[in-house]
């Protein structure tokens, strides 16, 4: 998407959307103020408290209005965004270095906060378990992020210390303008590598003591399984609407968005979990950049 223009929602409450000349809360309102809130203490706060009030019905779906276009979401002006090429490697066997390691899988929930509300606001006219799947995600997302920030804090750092990259929502901006290529791509690439790097971080911490930091990943993974799931469960609806096979769509999607940057190794039985067919995890394995 080249479209600059961006939210004119609030960006520090929780708005309203009027429908039939009564006054009710609007979920599609309400995911596009949790995106475009850029302090990342608030965006957390205000996506845990609407995941709380979709669940208790207090928040309506009024699909009248299309989503409007979106250029980025809401961000603090730190961490400083940088090519990933640029990002600087540190070891772990130094408290800088694993307060990197835990700062970058921040970022990584921070954007996936504005990643799964996305998915609420862009796409319209779904399901109400779509709504409910995404809202879960963000919830738990928002939640990722708080623990993660708070470990972080405990080490002497903040979120914002150390530059970041922008890939997650580039990709965003990329397949926003289908489900069916958001379900395919986002969740079920970006979001599920990290299924497959997140064991071995675990381990590298582990080695070097960190076994609080190792607690908050596992709590992490069992969570991202869920979310990849998701993922997995609207991309094979979508197929099935329209009536294409999904493993060949999957593979033609990747082809054409992700060629050369697939990279393994993969860890089949979080996949497996996460919905993904034997015959799959062969396409990726065989499509492996690292290979």
């Amino acid at each position: 998407m080249n479209d600059k223009s961006n939210y004119h929602e609030p960006v520090s409450r929780l708005s309203v959307e009027r429908r039939g000349g009564s006054e009710e809360r609007g979920l599609f309102t309400v995911a596009a103020a949790c995106i475009a809130e850029c302090d990342a203490k608030t965006k957390a706060r205000l996506s845990r408290t609407a995941a709380a009030q979709w669940r208790a019905g207090e928040l309506s779906v009024c699909a009248d209005q299309p989503p409007a276009p979106i250029a980025a979401p809401g961000r603090p002006a730190r961490p400083v965004l940088v090519s990933p090429r640029d990002l600087p490697r540190r070891k772990l066997t130094t408290p800088v270095g694993r307060a990197a390691l835990i700062h970058a899988i921040t970022h990584i929930e921070f954007n996936a906060i504005n990643l799964a509300w996305d998915a609420v606001y862009r796409f319209r006219g779904l399901p109400p378990r779509y709504y409910d799947d995404w809202v879960r995600v963000a919830d738990e997302e928002a939640y990722h992020f708080s623990l993660l920030r708070e470990r972080l804090q405990q080490l002497g750092y903040d979120y914002g210390d150390f530059p970041a990259h922008n890939g997650l929502w580039e990709m965003a901006q990329d397949t926003a303008h289908d489900l069916l290529v958001r379900m395919a791509l986002v969740p079920r690439v970006l979001e599920a590598r990290g299924l497959d790097v997140t064991p071995g971080m675990m381990e590298r911490l582990r080695a070097a003591g960190d076994v609080e930091t190792v607690a908050l990943l596992e709590i992490i993974l069992r969570d991202e399984i869920g979310h990849v799931e998701i993922g997995t469960r609207w991309f094979r609806w979508a197929c099935e609407r329209r009536g294409v096979a999904p493993e060949a769509t999957f593979r033609a999607l990747i082809k054409q968005y992700l060629q050369g940057r697939i990279k393994g190794p993969f860890h089949r039985e979080a996949r497996l979990q996460a919905g993904f067919s034997a015959s799959e995890l062969a396409a990726l394995e065989e499509m492996d950049g690292t290979a």
